[in-house]
């Protein structure tokens, strides 16, 4: 069994609550009221940039130019200016520029983000490439999910949103992820699995959260 396979069976019911989450299946039957996707989409628009920040940092710790050049791929396709799906978005959700600029993190997106920043300073390519593996193996699984189940929301935002995370354009690179994680895990001694394993939990409950958030319409309390 490679590491990706034992972590995902040794914490499957988080997986599963994290990939089935109330926001991802509403989403999927089309019967999430939009303002919740509103808030989720400007969280996640904050996001991006410690994602970009730690994605970085990550590069720099490759152990070879292959897992480098990986990296570089992942952060190439966020950055690509041709890459415009969240300024369509937003137009769509008549969310103005000036409103998304000023976006500013809410408490679970500023912890989420304060941790991929620091693992990002303070960990090891292998932690780095953990965290990875959630934020982005979460995406393909529920989007596979929902596409699999021929889940076709008429909310064209919605649509769009499940396809681009079941699409073989997204898969691609997320496989070299894996690739790269498994084999890792062969290397690793048991303090670095054990780190791995953390921070699969951490960040594994943190995208559970960040669904959360949105779902509940959650702000800062005080």
């Amino acid at each position: 069994m490679t590491l990706t396979q034992e972590l995902r069976h040794r914490h499957h019911d988080l997986w599963y609550r994290m990939v089935t989450h109330p926001f991802v299946v509403e989403m999927g039957d089309g019967t999430l009221p939009v303002e919740k996707f509103r808030a989720y989409f400007l969280q996640d628009y904050v996001f991006v940039h410690d994602l970009v920040a730690m994605t970085s940092m990550g590069l720099a710790k490759a152990p070879t130019f292959l897992d480098a050049n990986q990296l570089h791929q992942f952060l190439a396709g966020i950055l690509n200016p041709e890459n415009d799906l969240f300024v369509r978005a937003f137009k769509e959700l008549g969310v103005s520029e000036e409103e998304y600029a000023a976006a500013s993190a809410s408490s679970v997106t500023q912890a989420f983000g304060d941790f991929l920043v620091r693992t990002g300073l303070e960990g090891t390519f292998e932690d780095i490439v953990t965290i990875l593996y959630v934020t982005e193996g979460t995406y393909l699984d529920w989007g596979t999910r929902l596409l699999e189940a021929g889940k076709r929301p008429r909310q064209p935002i919605y649509r769009e949103w499940i396809e681009t995370y079941a699409s073989e354009d997204y898969w691609k690179p997320l496989r070299e992820q894996i690739r790269i994680m498994d084999d890792l895990g062969v290397s690793a001694g048991p303090d670095a699995k054990k780190l791995m394993t953390s921070h699969f939990l951490l960040s594994s409950r943190y995208e559970y959260l960040f669904w959360d958030q949105a779902y509940n319409l959650e702000k800062w309390r005080i």
